[in-house]
């Protein structure tokens, strides 16, 4: 069972960059997919990137697509979110989450919440105009 949790977060600028981390412990970090996931006040959580246990597929949600990158570490256990060009609209509390083990199937990027078992508390992030 894979315990997560997420840093990084804090108040930035509109235009300005963040990146997020999330440390992963108790469990072979390599064998889940994980995604990154945000919650604005008052609204449903939702997808913003997901990638697969080997690191070699992505996929973003448009809102996020050519300014956050995703990418892990999977010698470091630590997963990241690098965001640029930040938008106010950006600000949302940010979760990490890890679907697995996987032992076949591990190229897949799920982008549903509901495909995800583990989470971390969150971390937020805000972006002033």
């Amino acid at each position: 069972q894979v315990q997560l949790v997420e840093s990084g977060g804090g108040l930035a600028q509109a235009g300005g960059s963040l990146r997020l981390s999330c440390a992963a412990s108790g469990g072979s970090f390599g064998n889940y997919a994980m995604g990154w996931f945000r919650q604005a006040p008052g609204k449903e959580r939702v997808f913003v990137a997901s990638i697969s246990c080997g690191g070699d597929k992505t996929v973003f949600a448009d809102s996020v697509k050519g300014r956050f990158t995703i990418s892990r570490d999977n010698a470091k256990n630590i997963l990241y979110l690098q965001m640029h060009s930040l938008r106010p609209e950006d600000t949302a509390v940010y979760f990490c989450a890890a679907k697995g083990p996987l032992y076949s199937f591990r190229w897949q990027t799920p982008r549903s919440s509901s495909d995800y078992g583990y989470w971390g508390q969150g971390t937020q992030v805000t972006v002033s105009s």
